[in-house]
């Protein structure tokens, strides 16, 4: 369903230093800029089977939502490749997608038509959205007005409106009052049931090991361990 094969990806940290051409023209035959490079991942690699839930967890820059990005199509690795089969619906950034200036409902329109359905479709579904996400009182407030939870509410009621091959969740559960957070588990089981794959990052150790099966440390953009979530999870708490 979901490999990844010694994926890189680096970024040149002084690029954005280079103002002229003639910096640039420089700069290509400087040996030392390309001592300047950052890998946010380094030769990443892993399957994940249909169906399954599968954590990633490591600290801030690991490399975590830069994998996740790769994974969606939304960048493209140094080298490496991944393979997926079936649809993605990726929940990387809260608002990803959105035009903050337009309105929840104007929002709905242009999220659903990014992630390939038609506008009959997605007026079929507009009211399942919003009784989801229990914005109807603001379905003409632009997104800009909303709070952070509001947001991922819109989100995910959004992109869980059809049951996708993939789903790619990253915190988004974390996000929300107590009754949001209950009620996107329970999708996500709803889900899971449907035969969708998961691949969800969390720093909530306690979701990573009760929804997961196997779970992938991540550490300085390099994969420390990978197995079952509860081991996994042990051994990450031990050092952080």
């Amino acid at each position: 369903m979901l490999d990844v094969n010694n994926v890189v990806m680096e970024y040149n940290l002084e690029r954005g230093k280079v103002r002229t051409l003639k910096e640039f023209l420089l700069a290509r035959n400087d040996s030392a800029r390309d001592k300047k490079k950052f890998r946010a991942l380094d030769g990443v690699s892993f399957h994940v089977d249909k169906g399954e839930i599968f954590g990633i967890v490591g600290s801030n820059g690991a490399g975590k939502s830069t994998l996740l990005k790769i994974i969606a199509g939304i960048m493209k690795p140094t080298s490496g490749s991944v393979a997926v089969q079936g649809s993605i619906a990726p929940m990387i950034e809260l608002g990803t997608g959105f035009d903050f200036e337009l309105s929840a409902t104007e929002n709905i329109y242009l999220s659903g038509a990014v992630l390939g359905y038609n506008k009959a479709f997605i007026t079929e579904k507009v009211a399942e959205i919003f009784d989801f996400s229990q914005l109807w009182d603001f379905k003409d407030v632009p997104v800009k007005y909303f709070s952070s939870g509001m947001v991922a509410r819109l989100a995910f009621a959004v992109s869980t409106i059809v049951i996708p091959d993939v789903l790619i969740v990253d915190e988004i559960l974390s996000v929300g009052d107590i009754a949001f957070q209950k009620k996107s588990t329970k999708r996500m089981e709803e889900l899971m049931a449907g035969g969708t794959t998961v691949v969800y990052v969390s720093h909530d150790i306690d979701s990573l090991e009760e929804m997961c099966s196997r779970v992938m440390w991540l550490e300085k953009g390099k994969v420390r361990h990978i197995g079952d979530s509860k081991e996994v999870c042990e051994m990450y708490l031990a050092e952080n």
